[in-house]
């Protein structure tokens, strides 16, 4: 069985949450961040820099919470991916760890940044459900973790961003969201 590691407040939620809409089975294996149970040689094992999320597929290690979403669509798709359909995943997860958390989250960039990120995001969201138009996708749980992170942690105004704003609220209002990371709030 699948096991994913994470801690209390980790990133380990995305991955949580899109195990939960992919219906697979999972076992979350809790570490105790407080007490540095990823520094323990157990984890290392895992994980030689200490950081969750990791996963654990059979005889497969992997870490870093896009990675792990890529190969989980990857692997357990209903469909078989194409190398462009592949692609575009990996562009939306690279945007959000990359571009969006980090052009929002970091303080000294954020007046600029936000309506350069989240101006296009609200004309895609304007026109289609889903970044991908009608389909629910892994690119949705990377950008959509990072933007209810975004509300949660930030409190910012997104009044000038009614799209982005019904966005995170749609996606924040599935079941697999709820289980996983909603008690984080």
């Amino acid at each position: 069985m699948l096991k994913l590691y994470g801690g209390t407040r980790s990133r380990a939620s995305i991955v949580h949450w899109y195990l939960e809409e992919l219906g697979i089975p999972y076992e979350f294996v809790k570490l105790d961040m407080q007490a540095g149970e990823h520094f323990q040689p157990e984890y290392l094992a895992i994980n030689s820099f200490g950081k969750v999320p990791a996963i654990v597929d059979g005889d497969f290690k992997l870490w870093e919470s896009g990675a792990i979403l890529l190969y989980l669509a990857d692997k357990y798709s209903k469909t078989p991916l194409s190398a462009e359909e592949r692609a575009v995943f990996s562009q939306w997860v690279l945007f959000a760890n990359a571009t969006l958390a980090p052009g929002i989250f970091g303080e000294e960039n954020r007046e600029r940044e936000m309506p350069r990120l989240l101006t296009p995001l609200n004309e895609i969201f304007s026109k289609q459900p889903f970044l991908l138009g009608n389909e629910f996708t892994v690119a949705d749980v990377a950008v959509g973790s990072i933007l209810n992170y975004i509300s949660m942690m930030l409190k910012l105004d997104f009044s000038a961003y009614p799209a982005v704003l019904n966005y995170i609220k749609q996606v924040s209002d599935r079941p697999a969201f709820q289980k996983s990371i909603s008690g984080l709030a």
